[in-house]
């Protein structure tokens, strides 16, 4: 493969995500900028290291009942000014799992117990790409049930959260009217797609 770039340089400093300028080169060879967001020090973006690992988590979860209801979260997201249906999620903090991610991740935003699935085919659980178009993150999805009660004690301050329990009426609704994150709106897709809400883990 052709030489893509000369440099890398990190162009801001703040502790949770930095903006990096490449000095790319076209397919002609011709210089040109461009820039990408990671969550990884200058040392450690994925360009360099070529890894995969997860920086964030998605949860799939649903209630432990007859007919089971998702688990979402309806946020504020402030480069949107609006709230958005979402899974719940998170990232991934040093030497955890995704599994125990999630459920610390669950816990803070809706106060629920988490118990992680295992079944079903592994590949749909590794970690894939956000938006390669800007920025090298990637995020595994984690499966699971809850229990336990809807609680905001766990909310942090700079978050806003109201946590909803959907059965598929109310997802399709969502996905109809609603402001939806892309990673959310897919999950909500194989939940509709069945009664068991985790036969699609074994396609």
């Amino acid at each position: 493969m052709n030489k893509k770039y000369n440099a890398i340089h990190k162009l801001t400093d703040n502790p949770f995500l930095n903006l990096y300028q490449m000095d790319a080169l076209d397919t002609k060879g011709k210089p040109f900028c461009y820039y990408f967001a990671s969550r990884n020090d200058a040392e450690h973006i994925k360009i360099r290291t070529k890894s995969i690992q997860p920086e964030g988590i998605v949860i799939y979860a649903v209630t432990a009942e007859e007919e089971p209801r998702l688990v979402l979260i309806r946020q504020y997201r402030y480069p949107v000014d609006a709230f958005l249906y979402e899974l719940p999620a998170g990232l991934v903090d040093h030497e955890e799992t995704p599994g125990m991610a999630a459920a610390r991740e669950m816990k803070e935003e809706t106060g629920l117990d988490f118990t992680e699935y295992t079944g079903g085919r592994e590949c749909y659980r590794r970690p894939y790409f956000m938006g390669p178009g800007f920025t090298d993150e990637t995020s595994a999805t984690v499966f699971g049930t809850v229990s336990g009660s809807i609680s905001d004690a766990f909310v942090e301050d700079t978050e806003e959260i109201q946590v909803v329990l959907a059965d598929r009426e109310r997802v399709r609704q969502i996905l109809t009217d609603e402001r939806v994150s892309m990673r959310g709106a897919y999950l909500m897709m194989h939940f509709l797609n069945g009664k068991e809400p985790f036969a699609f883990l074994e396609a």
